[in-house]
């Protein structure tokens, strides 16, 4: 399943940073960060809980780039 999601990124170095983190997660098999429209596509594993994996996801790219806002 893919998801959509806004957020705010203010630089494409951190944008690809925070996408390498998003990757990471478990539950995500590939995640994309579009800093020209500001949004984040993730696509996660079958089977994954995608409010849990969300939740991991905004923690990961808070330490990348804490002003981000990721909208859930």
């Amino acid at each position: 399943m893919k998801k959509t999601f806004p957020i705010f990124v203010d630089c494409a170095a951190c944008a690809i940073k925070m996408e390498d983190a998003a990757k990471k997660v478990a539950g995500v098999d590939d995640a994309v960060v579009n800093f020209m429209t500001q949004k984040m596509r993730i696509e996660f594993e079958d089977g994954a809980d995608t409010d849990n994996v969300m939740k991991n996801v905004a923690k990961v790219c808070k330490r990348v780039e804490p002003d981000c806002g990721l909208d859930f």
